[in-house]
Formats: C-alpha cells, sequence, structure tokens
C-alpha cells in the first residue's frame, strides 16, 4: 500500500520511464509507420498491464463501476490515444531531446486547467515554476 507521501517517488519513476519512453521510441520507429508503432506499443502495454493487474490481484469487475467513472477513464484513453499518435510523428520527424521537452508542456497545461475547471489554486511559487517551465520549453523548442 502507497502513502499520500509516496507521490514524488512515483512521479520520479514516471519521469524516467518517459524519458525511457522517448528514447527507446525514437529508435524503434525508424523505418516504421508512427501510427502503427502506436499500435503495437498499445497491445504491448495492454498485455503488460493485464498481466499485472491479475498478478497484484487487483481485478474487479468494471461493470460495477459508476458511469461518471467509466465516462472519465473512456475521455482520458481518448485522450492518451490522441496524445501517443501526435508524440510519435512528433518523434519520427524530430528530435527527441527536442519532441520530450514540447510534449512536457503538458505540465503548464495541466496546472492551467487543474486552475480553470479543479478549482485548484497554485502558490505563487508554485507560479513561478510553471512559468519557467514554459520558459524553458520555447527556449528548446526555438530554432537555434
Amino acid at each position: 500500500m502507497t502513502s499520500p507521501h509516496d507521490w514524488f517517488f512515483w512521479a520520479s519513476l514516471s519521469a524516467c520511464f518517459a524519458a525511457l519512453t522517448a528514447i527507446f521510441a525514437k529508435v524503434g520507429i525508424r523505418g516504421v509507420d508512427s501510427d502503427f508503432a502506436t499500435l503495437i506499443r498499445t497491445v504491448l502495454v495492454l498485455f503488460v498491464l493485464t498481466g499485472f493487474v491479475l498478478y497484484a490481484g487487483k481485478w474487479s469487475d468494471p461493470r460495477t463501476l459508476a458511469p461518471r467513472t467509466i465516462l472519465f477513464l473512456a475521455l482520458s484513453a481518448l485522450a492518451t490515444g490522441a496524445s501517443w499518435v501526435c508524440y510519435f510523428r512528433a518523434l519520427q520527424v524530430g528530435e527527441a531531446s527536442k519532441v520530450a521537452p514540447v510534449d512536457k508542456f503538458s505540465l503548464v497545461l495541466v496546472a492551467l486547467f487543474a486552475f480553470a475547471f479543479l478549482g485548484e489554486r497554485p502558490s505563487a511559487r508554485e507560479w513561478l515554476g510553471i512559468g519557467l517551465v514554459a520558459i524553458g520549453v520555447l527556449v528548446l523548442a526555438l530554432k537555434r
């Protein structure tokens, strides 16, 4: 079981795996259509996560989920799929060291969307960090 204070550990691991995703994908999509590569990746994720959920004993009947939960998980899945398609296409034509930081502009967008739709209120210090990330993305994305 995890505690509420474990978020940083798990977020850090997520960042490490996301970094590896960019490197592995950049190598893996050479000579392959990016959309087809995204499909292969998605199928593999499906199998790995299914095995993990079954092995960990975390399977439950999805029919017992509330309709609102299903709706928002479906919307999240659609957004994830669109993100992956766009990310792989960007990796196929761009440098991983430029594509990944621009992709991480999602951090800025999450903060803005959380403010607008979830009522989250970052502190001035947190807004400064979010602004610095936005500036960093622009610096990395601009042509030299």
